[in-house]
């Protein structure tokens, strides 16, 4: 049997283009031969609808793609699609095409309601196996998270599956591709079956779906993966022949800075966005920035401003101009010194008396925050904040300042791993000064200024943080793996003062399990201190 993997870039709410995709994909399938198309995981609807699927339209809408997608199907196909059932609830569900029309319909049995997901709040679980013969081999459907349940494969090779399907709609993380083929591996060799996962691939809002899809034997062997984090036609033997493709799973830094790129370029593209700005620092957070967005934009398409105080070293600028060259970006330059002296100026009869302290730090990052905006009104661009994790955790950002922006591509990166990312990406390209890796970090709001004035060196803070916000551990416990006392309980007491300044900071991408928005839902006013 000659299987097609369509891991296609679907587009939430874009239910005509996703179905022209669709048959697309399914045309070329089977002008390569396949027998059996596979499509990811609600593809019509894009993954996840959210309270699109409020709308009776919407879901009317996308039964008839459904039907339209069917009547394009000369062999058979898996679609996911949204369907409503008698009783008026919906399913996440999957159907099976065949000579133009709709065969079957299997519907998702294990609804994930945990960290970004929230499918018990829209749909209702299905109740029954669904399988299939075809070429001679029975095939069980599944849907996503069932794949992850032991019992259901179990289920379904107890019944005579030799091949099961999954349709999937997978967000990355880092490491997933390594952990997630690990866990498919052992639901084919547990039940000795061949195993076909089709995953989405592209970014939507927060979220970044990876593609790498495969094709498993009984023994475990990996015979055919698709492209990671690009859209790909993969057209697989089954049982394998020796012609599969297989594609390199990455890991590491590479696969991070993949995901950051593709959540990026989406982002921009599909809110139909062309350009971008950035505030240039001379630092490495704007650096790793804007290497990302010319590596997922083009340059011509990064626009770079440095806006230079009194305070600013003469380094900050000079880098940004290197780094600016290295990348042909545009860089402008738009001091603050005049409107700052003028805030001063107006504030002085109120602060009369007061000595000078973070107040006046603000105002100059507020200052380019209007800039920033001021050029974004005007020509389109949409401003993309340069916060990591490490600082947004513990509130080092200024509201109105520098956490002004559309977009936050590192958000979700802790400093010591914009670090790791910026110089892996200077190994394929030396872009970023080496100056920018090497110096102090500093905001540069006060003279003299360091981060480390402020907050424990990175690597010690990154290290609580880890603990405290990505895997909900206790101050004692924290404690007990090494770290000062004094420091954890101040670290973890800014991590808790500063849940009403990330909430209104803008969305970023999510690289790791415990994100910063739909992950991690913390109370606002919240006295709890475990």
């Amino acid at each position: 049997m000659r299987l097609a993997f369509a891991q296609v870039d679907a587009v939430v709410g874009d239910i005509e283009c996703n179905a022209s995709r669709a048959i697309d994909a399914i045309r070329r399938a089977e002008d390569a031969g396949a027998d059996l198309t596979l499509l990811p995981e609600l593809m019509l609807t894009g993954y996840p609808p959210e309270d699109l699927l409020a709308k009776d339209h919407f879901v009317d809408d996308n039964l008839s793609a459904l039907q339209v997608v069917a009547g394009s199907v000369s062999r058979r196909a898996l679609i996911g699609f949204v369907e409503r059932g008698a009783n008026g609830r919906l399913h996440n569900a999957s159907a099976l095409l065949g000579q133009g029309r709709v065969l079957g319909i299997y519907r998702k049995r294990r609804l994930p309601n945990y960290g970004v997901f929230d499918e018990a709040r829209y749909f209702e679980p299905g109740g029954e196996a669904v399988q299939f013969e075809h070429e001679g081999v029975m095939a069980a459907c599944t849907v996503c998270e069932d794949i992850w349940v032991p019992e259901l494969a179990t289920q379904a090779a107890a019944s005579g599956a030799r091949l099961l399907l999954n349709i999937s709609a997978s967000p990355f993380d880092r490491g997933k591709g390594e952990s997630r083929e690990a866990m498919l591996r052992r639901r084919a060799t547990e039940n000795g079956v061949w195993l076909a996962y089709c995953n989405l691939v592209g970014g939507q809002d927060e979220l970044v779906f990876d593609g790498r899809s495969v094709l498993i034997s009984p023994e475990g062997e990996v015979v055919a993966r698709a492209k990671a984090f690009e859209e790909d036609l993969l057209i697989a033997e089954f049982p394998a022949a020796d012609g599969n493709r297989i594609e390199p799973l990455l890991d590491g830094e590479e696969e991070v800075y993949r995901a950051l790129t593709l959540g990026l370029r989406d982002y921009i593209h599909k809110n139909e966005f062309t350009d971008v700005v950035i505030g240039m620092s001379g630092g490495i957070d704007s650096a790793l920035t804007a290497v990302l967005a010319a590596d997922a934009l083009g340059a011509e398409h990064v626009h770079g401003v440095t806006m230079p105080s009194r305070y600013s070293s003469e380094g900050s600028r000079s880098d940004s101009q290197l780094l600016a060259e290295a990348l042909g970006m545009q860089l402008l330059e738009l001091p603050i010194e005049r409107p700052f002296d003028a805030l001063l100026d107006d504030l002085t009869p109120v602060f009369a008396g007061l000595p000078p302290d973070i107040t006046e730090e603000n105002l100059q990052a507020r200052i380019r925050g209007i800039l920033l905006m001021a050029l974004s009104n005007k020509f389109g661009w949409i401003v993309l904040a340069t916060g990591n994790k490490s600082e947004l955790s513990v509130g080092y950002s200024t509201l109105y300042g520098d956490m002004v922006g559309g977009f936050a591509p590192i958000k979700d990166v802790f400093k010591t791993r914009v670090y790791d990312l910026a110089r892996w990406r200077n190994e394929r390209g030396a872009v970023i000064p080496d100056a920018i890796l090497t110096k102090p970090p500093s905001a540069e709001l006060r003279p003299g200024q360091v981060d480390q004035d402020s907050l424990p060196p990175y690597d010690v803070l990154d290290g609580i943080l880890v603990r405290y916000v990505e895997r909900d551990e206790s101050q004692g416990q924290i404690v007990a793996a090494g770290f000062d006392e004094a420091i954890v309980a101040r670290v973890c007491h800014l991590v808790d003062a500063a849940e009403y300044k990330r909430r209104q900071g803008p969305t970023g991408i999510r690289i790791t399990p415990k994100a910063f928005g739909k992950d991690r839902r913390m109370p606002i006013t919240n006295r709890y201190r475990g």
